[in-house]
């Protein structure tokens, strides 16, 4: 066994020992249950950790990453995740968060067989295929790829307010509200990109409304 696998459960094992000492019953009250306000969708890159970059402790955030952040309503894992955020843990606000220099985004417009990835990079290129003319305008490749990682975002937003659940419940509760971030790994900073959440759902709604508004507003009543 490599030494730094052994290293996981000795920094384990300290960081148990920091939280005891900090709170004896700091374990026993993370047991009871989770009450997170914030569904954070990230990628899966190392480099971006949700908690840290937030300054969240364990139960603040629930976390679904992949590559490149992409949420497809035929990936059962990321749509359970926001179906189970949104219905049972009642979260506030559904953050989008994708990071420059993003390996995923980069592979998504190199031409070269990624075998099973080609299917779920082809997202990226649906999204670089709506924004073409902005784009091909960029001439500088890194600046490019930097506005690709901010409108992938974007669309990803676009896809989590699709969700009927998203809906149905912002109806009942104005809540949850959906966030687009990008973290620069280059400074450290969370860029708020203030995607117009609400017009963007009033657009969406004429094509994309899943729920019976009449059926649900009974339901507020």
């Amino acid at each position: 066994m490599s030494d730094s696998y052994k290293l996981i459960f000795e920094h384990n094992k300290k960081w148990v020992e920091a939280k005891i000492a900090t709170n004896p019953d700091y374990f026993h009250e993370l047991a009871k249950t989770q009450h997170p306000e914030y569904l954070y969708i990230g990628c899966s890159d190392s480099r971006v950790t949700a908690e840290d970059m937030m300054g969240a402790q364990p139960g603040d955030v629930f976390v679904h990453r992949n590559i490149a952040n992409v949420i497809n309503t035929l990936d059962m894992s990321s749509t359970a995740v926001i179906q189970y955020a949104v219905e049972h843990l009642k979260v506030k606000h559904i953050i989008v968060c994708g990071h420059y220099n993003c390996g995923g985004v980069k592979a998504a417009m190199t031409s070269q067989d990624l075998g099973l990835l080609n299917p779920w990079l082809r997202n990226i290129r649906d999204v670089y295929r709506l924004h073409q003319t902005e784009l091909d305008a960029i001439g500088e490749e890194g600046k490019r790829y930097d506005r690709l990682v901010e409108l992938n975002v974007q669309e990803q937003c676009i896809n989590v307010i699709k969700m009927a659940c998203v809906q149905e419940r912002y109806i009942l509760e104005e809540q949850p509200v959906v966030h687009g971030w990008v973290f620069d790994l280059r400074t450290g900073k969370i860029i708020d990109l203030e995607i117009d959440f609400e017009n963007i759902l009033k657009d969406i709604q004429k094509i994309y409304n899943l729920t019976d508004s009449d059926w649900v507003m009974s339901r507020k009543k």
